[in-house]
């Protein structure tokens, strides 16, 4: 374990977010990624912004490794999957992800603090489909992402 793996990352958000209880909202189901926010895998913030667009504050820890010293592009997939699915589920649609397509365009520095937007690009019957980005503080994006879900709950 690496000697900043202890320190305390910020994973506060905006002046004008709202922060955004998504275990309340969907249980359980977020264990994969953002169930232990003391773990050295992922740790997890949500918020909602002005526009109430669901906005993720997200630390890759040690144990998203893949290329040496980097997260593994499974492991900004899994972000990318709950974050887009979560933002349908707090726009009032319960979903699965059907399908989920990734540009990678940057490798991403383990132990950092990176944000994911996402926004609702459209609800067609049980089709809703979301797009996403992983971004630093400085703007630049190191994936980014279309999501295809599907309403579990409209026949």
């Amino acid at each position: 374990m690496s000697a900043t793996t202890n320190l305390a990352y910020d994973l506060g958000g905006e002046e004008n977010w709202e922060a955004f209880d998504a275990p309340s909202l969907v249980g359980n189901s977020l264990r994969f990624v953002s169930g232990d926010p003391e773990g050295q895998r992922f740790r997890v913030r949500y918020f909602r912004d002005e526009k109430k667009d669901l906005i993720a504050r997200v630390w890759f820890g040690p144990e998203t490794e893949g290329p040496p010293g980097h997260a593994h592009g499974g492991a900004m997939a899994a972000v990318l999957d709950e974050v887009l699915g979560l933002s349908a589920w707090a726009a009032g649609h319960p979903v699965v992800v059907g399908k989920l397509n990734i540009h990678f365009s940057q490798l991403l520095p383990l132990e950092t603090v990176m944000q994911v937007e996402s926004e609702i690009v459209s609800v067609e019957g049980r089709k809703i489909k979301v797009k996403g980005k992983i971004l630093n503080a400085d703007g630049i994006v190191y994936a980014s992402a279309d999501c295809l879900c599907i309403n579990i709950l409209k026949s």
